[in-house]
This record gives structure tokens, sequence and C-alpha cells, in this order.
């Protein structure tokens, strides 16, 4: 019997501060929860997905300007205090996921230019629907068990682990 898929990631060598990179929907959060050490896991929300739920809100484009420059300066308070007050729907939507965000929300400006992580969760997930792809093509006999092993090595090789 082989080992848990949360025991295997587990087991895995992480970074200290491990980033955990996402958008905004619970199941990713819940599922990166059972990823490594609390203490040691940096969760931050994708930009381009909290750029997407901040265009949302349709209105002055002088205020969604301003709005966007403070969250790329990680400043949740006076991005709230820009659209607490007003009635729309939309506003309102905005102001509770800034809120619910808000220990995800980083200065992205500084994360960008010091190179600490990534912003966008784009390349991730792109890998991610190549990897599913591969996995499903016509003719291919994967094991299941062998699955990890693979990943294994995919993360090595992108981390730079393996010698060369």
């Amino acid at each position: 019997m082989g080992i848990s898929g949360n025991d295997w990631v587990n087991c895995q060598k992480l970074l200290n501060p491990f980033y955990c990179l996402g958008d905004g929907h619970a199941g990713i959060w819940k599922l990166l929860k059972q990823i490594g050490e609390p203490v040691k896991r940096m969760e931050i929300l994708d930009w381009y997905h909290l750029k997407e739920n901040l265009h949302k809100v349709v209105g002055s484009l002088t205020r969604i300007k301003k709005a966007e420059n403070l969250l790329w300066s990680g400043k949740v308070d006076e991005t709230i205090l820009l659209f607490n007050r007003l009635k729309k729907k939309a506003a309102q939507n905005l102001c509770n996921y800034l809120e619910k965000h808000r220990s995800r929300i980083i200065d992205y400006q500084y994360y960008q230019l010091e190179s600490v992580s990534s912003i966008g969760s784009g390349s991730r997930e792109s890998v991610i629907k190549r990897i599913g792809t591969r996995i499903k093509i016509s003719g291919a006999q994967w094991n299941i068990s062998n699955v990890p092993k693979i990943l294994s090595l995919r993360c090595a090789y992108i981390n730079g682990a393996l010698s060369k």
C-alpha cells in the first residue's frame, strides 16, 4: 500500500516560507492548508484574479485605477474605504472578497521587483493542464502509482534539485 497524496506531498522538501499561490476559490485554500506547516506557509492571492474581481465593480474609472494602485501595494484597508459606502452589490462583493482574502493580499509590487514569488498563477495552471492532458493521452499506459514519481522528478527538475 502506497502513501496517501497528502503524506507524499508533506514528505517533500519545502521552502521556508513555502509560497502558496492561488485564485480566490475556497477549495484551493482548503487543499493548500493540508500542505506544510502553517507557520512556514505563505498564502498569496493571485494578482490577476484580484484585479479581475476589482474590475467587476462598474463605475468611476478613477476609483478603479486608484484601487488597483492601492492593491498593488497591498493596501487593503484603503481600498475597502473607496468602496464600502457604495450601495452597488458588486462593490459590496468586492469589499467582502478583500476581507476574506486580506491575509493573502501582499505588496505585489515588492514581490515582483524582488522576485520573491510569482504573483500570478497562470503559468502553473497551464502546466497542470498540460500534465493532465499528458496523463490522459490516447495509448498512454500510466500506472497510477507511477504518477507521483513522475511529478516528483518534474518538481525536482523545475526547482533545480537535479544535478546536471
